[in-house]
């Protein structure tokens, strides 16, 4: 006899519910996989920036990412951002008393150019310090002008402006030496023939230039000589020029190196006619001994005593292009006469150097005449 005869029952017939709960389950898993690509295919939308085409109830549930706010940037790094040459660039921010002044653009490695020389009623500029507190105390040595090379911190310097009273200038009375140098020679005993006068034992020059350096004289810049003619800046007493005329190549190949060595700032006056070349040093600024008129004249004297006024300005004109500079010039042999200096004037120099002795002097009153 079979099991199933002896249990006396016949075999199980499933119920209908029990029929219906496969295709219950096959339903749900489905729709469930329906859903989640749904999902899917929405996220990847809103990946691919397409959130705005998404269904709306789903578009609801994205937050936009907020864009970020740009921090705005310094005078100053904006300065910096806007410079020809960032990694050179060092933007300088002043700081004076009574007086506003704008951000200046300095190359870091080479000399301050144009320093700003505020004016200000009742008081006389004494320069420019790295602290608040070396303005204060106005030690010459801190003083900062264009004879240093510029330095800055993350491409940024700050500037203090120090005042005096114009009782404190005039007690001061500084005056100011200009050395001028031509010629220099490798013998102790010196040259021979007429221009003898001209040459310097470059050893004796070495000696003078460390002495310079090392009594540490103020090196002011022509246009701080210019201001201190005028009363408007206080220089100190231990102040002096150094300049060399006619740029010849013994000062090119003797001189320069011992003024470079020692950081101290010189002036060659150049015959622009002669030599285009830049300047051989960062510590040698090249001014104008004019184009070409360093040559005799018709009545011996120099061409720029023997020519118009126009002819004046249109030769300094030339010498001013090739040498981006209409600071000063040096007469050539020291020879002036009105018509002369009418053509300095006319063309916009600002200052000319003779070779006369004695010492540049500030006005000290109302009445002093102003000259260089």
């Amino acid at each position: 006899m079979s099991a199933e005869s002896s249990s006396g029952r016949g075999p199980r017939v499933p119920s209908k519910a029990a029929r219906r709960r496969p295709f219950l389950i096959g339903l749900i898993a489905i729709l469930a996989a329906a859903l989640i690509a749904v999902i899917a295919i929405a996220s990847a939308r809103a990946l691919a920036g397409g959130a705005q085409d998404l269904p709306e109830a789903i578009q609801t549930t994205i937050a936009p990412t907020p864009t970020p706010t740009p921090t705005p940037l310094t005078p100053a790094q904006q300065l910096l951002k806007d410079a020809p040459d960032p990694a050179t660039a060092c933007a300088v921010t002043f700081f004076s008393e009574g007086v506003e002044l704008t951000l200046m653009l300095q190359t870091e490695g080479a000399l301050y150019s144009g320093l700003p020389i505020p004016e200000r009623a009742g008081a006389v500029f004494a320069g420019w310090y790295p602290t608040p507190e070396t303005a204060q105390a106005q030690v010459q040595t801190d003083r900062v002008n264009g004879s240093q090379l510029a330095a800055c911190v993350d491409h940024e310097s700050t500037l203090y402006a120090a005042w005096t009273t114009p009782e404190q200038n005039l007690a001061t009375a500084a005056k100011v030496p200009i050395l001028m140098y031509h010629q220099f020679t490798t013998k102790p005993e010196g040259e021979s023939g007429w221009l003898r006068g001209n040459f310097v034992y470059v050893e004796d020059f070495r000696a003078q230039m460390d002495y310079v350096a090392a009594q540490e004289f103020y090196l002011p810049t022509w246009d701080e000589l210019d201001a201190f003619i005028d009363g408007r800046l206080f220089l100190p007493r231990h102040s002096l020029i150094i300049t060399d005329d006619d740029a010849d190549p013994t000062w090119l190949e003797l001189a320069v190196p011992i003024v470079t060595e020692r950081q101290l700032l010189t002036t060659s006056f150049v015959i622009t006619s002669a030599r285009q070349d830049a300047t051989p040093s960062p510590f040698v600024l090249q001014r104008s001994h004019t184009s070409d008129m360093h040559r005799a004249g018709d009545d011996g004297k120099g061409r720029m005593v023997n020519l118009s006024a126009d002819e004046v300005a249109a030769d300094l004109e030339e010498s001013a292009r090739i040498l981006g500079s209409k600071e000063v010039v040096a007469y050539p042999y020291g020879h002036h006469n009105p018509t002369a200096e009418q053509g300095v004037t006319q063309a916009g120099y600002v200052m000319a150097r003779t070779i006369e002795h004695g010492y540049v002097r500030g006005r000290t009153s109302s009445s002093f005449p102003s000259s260089a």
